[in-house]
């Protein structure tokens, strides 16, 4: 590894000594625009013994404890899962969010205290390397997330298929089948209008349009959440239940609730589903770690689960329970960030994200209760857009594809199986209302 960070010194002083000013932005700026978005451009990270193809399993884990994050060490430890090794490859994100980036890197700054930022106007916030003697390193980070570019302008995963599971047993308790819209309304930068989406009287940054299809039990559950372009400001929430026709707003403390049943909280949502202002965010470190990052068309998928005419499959599940997608994963450059919640009340302690330091999404998150024992563990695997849909192919997206949320103390587990498309069609504005849950709410 030591060898490994010389060689890319080396390349970066390289990139500091030969790289001319491009469209007026200073070599040194586009230095970091480069290390930022690609880093596996010129060397791809190694650790001892770790090849493509391998199987990670009890026998051998110990050596590459290193890799991974302790939860995931003790699934496989305990046998309850092996951990198949891919190639590691670059999930370049589209180019204009890149070169949203390198317009307005020099702009950003943040706020007196958490939540404020000035300068952000489009792509990535903070490009820069975090350093570890910068108290608010792990903020930075945090917006970096808030502001990626998960599910570009907009895309929905239709369907979404949510399984929960007794982790003892393997028993298949339940199946919900959801649709789920994502759209931004700023900072827009590939999918037409552009910058923003206009009128905002509310002045929202983003917005998730969730319903059920099935079962009937549940079917038209209906919720909505805007966020605010003011991190300050609490997001609006809104659930619509089928059975009562019937539109409420959600409290604050509803969104750390089990949603339907199930193992997440609605703030458990994409890795975190919150504001800035409701953590106090910590940086950890850089780290090689094994991500669950992979080619979905690549797999062995579920032919059972989901069955379409354009013949996409979802991904397969097997392990312990039948809790752990049957995926390949990445040793890939990641930054350790815990966030505390700033709410006394609030049931967790902390979490512990394990941001990709190349797509800013959050694949992996261990989450401590109110005692600081370990509770639960997120995966959420990710797959490259030009190996998954047709219409994916050339998004610049990294596709969420699979997820399980695993509560170690209860032995359950809920999955999550997607068909992510970065579609405008599919998720247009009006869809984002509330008049619009009670118009579709029959």
């Amino acid at each position: 590894m030591n060898n490994k960070k010389s060689r890319q010194s080396r390349t970066l002083a390289l990139a500091l000594l030969t790289l001319g000013a491009t469209s007026g932005v200073h070599a040194a700026d586009e230095a970091v625009i480069q290390q930022s978005f690609y880093p596996y451009q010129n060397d791809k990270p190694s650790f001892a013994g770790l090849s493509a193809g391998m199987t990670i399993n009890k026998g051998n884990v110990a050596q590459f404890k290193e890799i991974l994050d302790p939860a995931f060490y003790g699934f496989i430890e305990k046998g309850w899962v092996e951990l198949k090794v891919g190639d590691t490859t670059s999930f370049d994100l589209h180019p204009n969010y890149v070169e949203a980036t390198r317009q307005h890197m020099d702009t950003v700054k943040l706020g007196a205290k958490p939540g404020e930022i000035s300068g952000a106007v489009a792509g990535r916030p903070f490009p820069q390397e975090p350093d570890a003697n910068d108290p608010r390193a792990g903020e930075k980070l945090a917006w970096n997330y808030k502001y990626g570019y998960n599910w570009g302008d907009s895309a929905a995963i239709s369907p979404f298929y949510w399984k929960f599971r007794d982790m003892n047993t393997g028993k298949l308790e339940r199946t919900i089948k959801f649709d789920f819209h994502f759209l931004n309304f700023t900072r827009r930068v590939n999918q037409e209008p552009t910058p923003a989406i206009t009128p905002n009287p509310s002045q929202l940054f983003r917005g998730i349009y969730v319903k059920v299809q099935e079962p009937y039990d549940v079917r038209n559950t209906q919720l909505l959440i805007h966020r605010a372009e003011d991190d300050l400001k609490r997001d609006n929430s809104w659930l619509y239940l089928g059975f009562q026709r019937r539109v409420r707003r959600l409290a604050t403390g509803q969104v750390t609730d089990a949603f339907l049943g199930s193992d997440l909280m609605i703030e458990d949502f994409e890795g975190y589903n919150g504001r800035i202002s409701d953590m106090q965010w910590s940086y950890k470190g850089t780290r090689f770690m094994l991500m669950p990052f992979y080619n979905h068309n690549d797999l062995t998928l579920d032919s059972e689960t989901h069955k379409d005419s354009d013949g996409y499959q979802v991904v397969a599940f097997g392990g312990q329970g039948g809790c752990f997608p049957n995926i390949t994963w990445q040793l890939r450059k990641v930054y350790e960030v815990e966030s505390v919640p700033v709410d006394g009340s609030h049931p967790l302690s902390k979490r512990v994200h394990y941001m990709d330091a190349q797509t800013f999404t959050v694949p992996r998150t261990v989450s401590y209760d109110r005692k600081g024992s370990m509770w639960k563990t997120f995966t959420i695997g990710q797959a490259h857009p030009d190996h998954h849909l047709p219409k994916n192919k050339g998004s610049g997206v990294s596709i969420d594809d699979s997820f399980t949320m695993i509560d170690i103390q209860a032995m359950h587990c809920t999955t999550g199986q997607f068909k992510g498309q970065v579609d405008p069609e599919m998720s247009k504005p009006e869809m984002f209302s509330v008049q619009h849950m009670r118009a579709t709410g029959n």
